[in-house]
C-alpha cells in the first residue's frame, strides 16, 4: 500500500486504493469495452479539523474523488475508512493480507467500509458528510424558497420538525452573514455570493464532521470570494469541521490549506504540508502548476514553465508514469513503470522516479 499523508491518532478520512471507473458501452447490446478511469488507486489521509486541498488541471478526477469519498459515486475498488478506529484498519489490512479470518474481514467491512455501506447503514453516515458545489446557481432548487432550501436536509434526516427547523434555518442564516428577511426569497433574488452562502447554509444544517467543498470560490465575482474564504474559515473553527477543499487555484491553496495533494490523471502525484509544498516542490507537474501562479506586480520576472503535449485520455493512460509524456525529464523507465508514491523527507511525499532533490 502506499503511504497516505497523516497523523494516524486523528485521521477522519481515509481512502485506500480508491478507483472510480466510469463504463464505456458499445456495440448493439451495450456491452462493456472500455472504462474511464477517473480515480485509479488514491491513498490520501485527513486528519480531524483540517483543511486537505486537491490541486490539479480540470478533467484530472478530483471532483469524481470528493464526490466518490462521500458516495454520491459508487466506488469501483477500494476502502474509505470515515472516523473507523486505528486498531480496526489494522485488523482489516492483516486479514486482507492473510489467508484465513476472511468471515470476520466481510463482517469488519460491511460495518466500517463506507464503500460497502447500504440503506439505512449509508444514510446515517450522509448527515455527517456534505458537499457545496461549485455554482451555487445550479446546486439550489430555483422553486423553493430559501428556507425551504436550507431547512429541507432536517426533514429528510428528521432532525427537526415544525417550528424548531424555522428556528434552526435562521440560526443558520445568521451563522453565513444573511438574516431573516432573506428567507422568504427565491435563489434568483441573491447575488452570486448570497447564494453559494445559502448552500453552505444547507451543508451545515446537518452538523457534519467533513465537508467536500468543491471550488466553492470559482464561480463568484472576485471581489468577494475573500469574504466566502474568510466564512469558511470561521466556520471550520466555529464547528470543528473538517474541508476537503477542491480547487485549481493555487492562491486560495496557499491562504486556506494545511495540506495539499497534487492530482493528475486520476492519481495522486505529490502531497506534503502547504508550507513544504510551497516551498519545496518537487514533482515536474507540480513546479508547473505552481509556475502558473500569477504575481502581482507587472514588473516582476518570472519563468513560467509550458508543459508541451496534450494530457493523455483516462480511457487509454499511459503504461508507466501518467506524467511522462508531457515530462521533460522522463526516462526509459518511466514508460515502463508507474513510480508509487513515496516519501522523500519530512512528511513530503511524491510519485516520481526523478524528483531533483
Amino acid at each position: 500500500m502506499s503511504p497516505v499523508l497523516g497523523d494516524n491518532m486523528s485521521v477522519l478520512m481515509e481512502t485506500q486504493r480508491l478507483k472510480k471507473y466510469f463504463p464505456i458501452t458499445g456495440g448493439v447490446f451495450k456491452r462493456r469495452v472500455g472504462d474511464v478511469r477517473a480515480v485509479d488507486g488514491v491513498n490520501i489521509a485527513i486528519d480531524r479539523g483540517e483543511c486537505f486541498s486537491l490541486v490539479g488541471e480540470s478533467g484530472c478526477g478530483k471532483t469524481t474523488l470528493g464526490k466518490t469519498m462521500i458516495r454520491l459515486l459508487d466506488p469501483t475498488e477500494g476502502h474509505i475508512f470515515f472516523d473507523v478506529p486505528e486498531d480496526i484498519k489494522n485488523e482489516i489490512s492483516r486479514l486482507e493480507n492473510s489467508n484465513g479470518g476472511q468471515e470476520r474481514l466481510k463482517a469488519l467491512l460491511h460495518q466500517y467500509d463506507l464503500a460497502k455501506l447500504k440503506g439505512k447503514a449509508l444514510r446515517k453516515m450522509r448527515r455527517r458528510m456534505q458537499i457545496v458545489y461549485q455554482d451555487p446557481t445550479s446546486s439550489l432548487n430555483p422553486r423553493m424558497l430559501v428556507k425551504d432550501i436550507v431547512g429541507e436536509p432536517l426533514i429528510v434526516h428528521k432532525i427537526s420538525s415544525g417550528a424548531e427547523v424555522e428556528e434552526r434555518v435562521l440560526q443558520l442564516l445568521y451563522k453565513v452573514g444573511l438574516t431573516e428577511d432573506h428567507m422568504l426569497r427565491y435563489p434568483h433574488e441573491f447575488s452570486g455570493g448570497q447564494r453559494q452562502r445559502i448552500a453552505i447554509a444547507r451543508a451545515l444544517a446537518t452538523n457534519p464532521d467533513f465537508v467536500v467543498l468543491d471550488e466553492p470560490t470559482s464561480a463568484i465575482d472576485v471581489s468577494v470570494r475573500a469574504q466566502i474564504l474568510n466564512l469558511l474559515q470561521d466556520l471550520r473553527r466555529d464547528f470543528n469541521l473538517t474541508y476537503l477543499f477542491i480547487t485549481h487555484d493555487l492562491n486560495v491553496v496557499r491562504y486556506i490549506a494545511d495540506k495539499v495533494a497534487v492530482m493528475y490523471l486520476g492519481k495522486i502525484v505529490e502531497m506534503a504540508e502547504k508550507k513544504e509544498m510551497f516551498r519545496k516542490t518537487l514533482h515536474p507537474y507540480s513546479r508547473a502548476l505552481l509556475s502558473s501562479i500569477p504575481v502581482p506586480d507587472p514588473e516582476a520576472k518570472r519563468k513560467r514553465i509550458v508543459l508541451s503535449g496534450e494530457v493523455p485520455s483516462p480511457v487509454n493512460p499511459p503504461p508507466g508514469c501518467r506524467f511522462e509524456p508531457r515530462c521533460p525529464y522522463a526516462k526509459e523507465r518511466c514508460k515502463k513503470e508507474m513510480p508509487p508514491l513515496e516519501e522523500m523527507k519530512g512528511g513530503h511525499f511524491v510519485a516520481c522516479y526523478y524528483p531533483l532533490m
